[in-house]
Parts: structure tokens; sequence; C-alpha cells
């Protein structure tokens, strides 16, 4: 019987072992934070949820995906959208998905210009009704969406972003390998690596790396060769080689972050630019009770260095819990997860 007790105390000091290795760094519970260019940015009202953005540099708009998560959690849903910021100072803001379509509750976006000039916008679907989709929209005068298709595969299971990579197909990030019960629980506090990156290649889907760790953001390199994941939970960028022809990932490396990354837009020069929750337990208050302030925090990485640095950092409110961060010459744009506005601010 002492032997049991034994077993069953080494067994429990193990788990609280490996939950300090893993929920103290992740949590960012000491990250020392100062504000950083916050003062310098201008607020711009969309739609509550501005989750996630991208930039069309060529007609000079913001696409913002937008939905209203906490409707949704009080039972009262209301229809999100993808909504353009022109970025000509004007600040003007429009709606640019139908509603026609369907119900909409869109997340990750991501814009996909082809060879010939084509372009296409693939949103993340969480509707309530027929489950989990990406939808893809052709883009029209001044960032107007017509819908095009709904997507969805067996292997996408949790998907929280999109990076689309031709006419049709698509990779995205299933943030968990269980949606529910005790091994979802398991999972989120013991960050263990469950998660992982589905393609589909325009007519199939099927499971292109696995091991992650709360996959969040994905999107590539501009020559298409190099795939970049944030991993939430682990605070880490894994780079994975890429195949364009068959979609394929070989994992390259790993570059970490001091912050809890969400989004990864890239920049003209290569660079990630990234947004993400510092402080994850002031983000879980915040997603509780939206009085809360969830600290903001966007970096910039270069991807062959790993050289990262501070760019934006707000401890006050301005906006609450980053997940988006697009650049387009000296503009930044700031998305988050329940606020109804962006930040716009100046860059070098």
């Amino acid at each position: 019987m002492r032997g049991l007790f034994t077993l069953v105390g080494l067994i429990a000091l193990a788990i609280i072992g490996w939950l300090l290795w893993n929920l103290i760094p992740a949590s960012g519970v000491f990250a020392g934070l100062e504000p950083k260019l916050i003062d310098q940015c201008r607020r711009v009202d969309v739609f509550p949820g501005t989750e996630d953005v991208t930039i069309d540099p060529e007609l000079g708009v913001a696409f913002i995906s937008a939905d209203d998560r906490r409707a949704t959690a009080a039972g009262k849903p209301a229809q999100g959208g993808v909504y353009v910021l022109k970025l000509d100072g004007s600040d003007r803001v429009l709606k640019a998905s139908p509603d026609s379509f369907g119900e909409f509750h869109p997340h990750g976006i991501s814009l996909w210009r082809g060879e010939d000039g084509r372009k296409r916008l693939f949103a993340i679907n969480h509707t309530l009704k027929d489950g989990d989709k990406v939808e893809i929209f052709d883009i029209g005068l001044g960032g107007a969406l017509l819908h095009v298709a709904s997507v969805s595969f067996p292997e996408m299971t949790s998907p929280n972003d999109v990076l689309g990579v031709g006419p049709r197909s698509f990779y995205v990030t299933n943030d968990r390998g269980y949606k529910e019960g005790l091994m979802s629980t398991l999972e989120a506090y013991l960050a263990l690596p469950f998660s992982s990156l589905a393609y589909f290649d325009g007519q199939n889907g099927k499971i292109a790396a696995r091991g992650l760790t709360y996959a969040n953001g994905i999107n590539m390199s501009a020559d298409g060769k190099t795939l970049y994941a944030s991993e939430f939970l682990r605070r880490k960028i894994t780079v994975y080689g890429r195949d364009p022809e068959t979609g394929a990932l070989a994992k390259r490396k790993s570059i970490a972050v001091k912050t809890g990354p969400d989004n990864i837009e890239v920049g003209a020069d290569g660079a990630l630019w990234i947004a993400g929750h510092s402080k994850v337990f002031d983000f879980l208050k915040h997603v509780e009770d939206a009085a809360a302030v969830a600290p903001s925090h966007v970096i910039r990485i270069n991807p062959d260095t790993g050289l990262t640095e501070d760019v934006l950092i707000d401890t006050n409110g301005v906006i609450n819990g980053s997940s988006a961060a697009a650049v387009s010459g000296n503009i930044l744009i700031v998305g988050a997860v329940f606020d109804d506005h962006v930040m716009v601010c100046p860059v070098n």
C-alpha cells in the first residue's frame, strides 16, 4: 500500500512539475511590458471582434474579419462579415462580404493573388447550423467580395486560420485535437501537442503536419516555399519547407517569441508581423469580462535570423487582446479578438 501511495505521489509531483514547466512560461505571468507606439495610433471603429486583418496594397485597402463573439456566447448571434478599410487616410469602412450566401461568423482570413493578377479571399466560417467551413470569395472593385464556394472536409476539425495557396487550395490550422471533455482540458493545461495543419488541394483534404501545440496563425513566404505557423501555447513560430506542387510540408526550425502568437502577416521585405497575447491569464479574464484589460503586443521577426523586435505594446486597454497586425508601407493596422475597432499606427 505504501508503494502505491508513493507512486501516486510521484505521478502528482510529475503533473505539477509539468504544469509549472509549461503553464508559467506560456501564461507570461511574469512578463514585463512597457507601452510602445500605441500613443501614436488612431482608433477606427469597424464591428465587434476585428480578429484578423490582411492588406491588399494594390487596392489600397485592409480586409478585416469581424464577428461579435460575445453576442454568440450570449445566445444572440449577429451576422459577422469581412470589412474593408480604405488606406487613403479617410478611415472609411465598408462591409465587403455579402449576406446572401448564408450564415457568416468569420475567423481567420487570407488574401490569395495568382500570377495572372486574379485575387481571392479565403475565410474561416464557424456556422452555428452547418459547422465549420472555408468560404472563398472573388475580389471585385474596391474590395467588394463575391461568394464563390463553401468548402469543408473531414480533416478540418477545429479551424482557426486559413492560408490560400491557389484558386481553391488552402491550408488551415486545427488549433485543438480535442474540442471538449477531459482530453480537451488536459490538452490546454498541459500544453499537449495535439493540434495540426490540414491541406485542401482543391478536391481533397489531408493532414499536412501534426504535433503542434495550439496551432493558431498561418502564412507563407512570397515564393510559396516556406510556411509559418504560430504555436500559441509554446510561444514559438514553426517554420516548414513547402513543396508548391504537392503541398507537402517538412519542418525546418522553430523561432521562440516572448508572446502567445496569434495571426501572422508577411511584409514586403519578408518579415513576419505577429500580434499576440503576452499575459494569457489577463486575456482569459477579458474573455469573461469585457471591462478587464488584456495587453496587446505586436512583434516583427526576421525569419532568417530569428531576430525579434517589439513594435507595439498596449497595457491600458486602448485595444485589448491583439490578434492581428498587418503592415503596408508605413501603415500598421492592429485588430483584436473582441474589440469593435482597429488601431492604425505609423511605422518605419
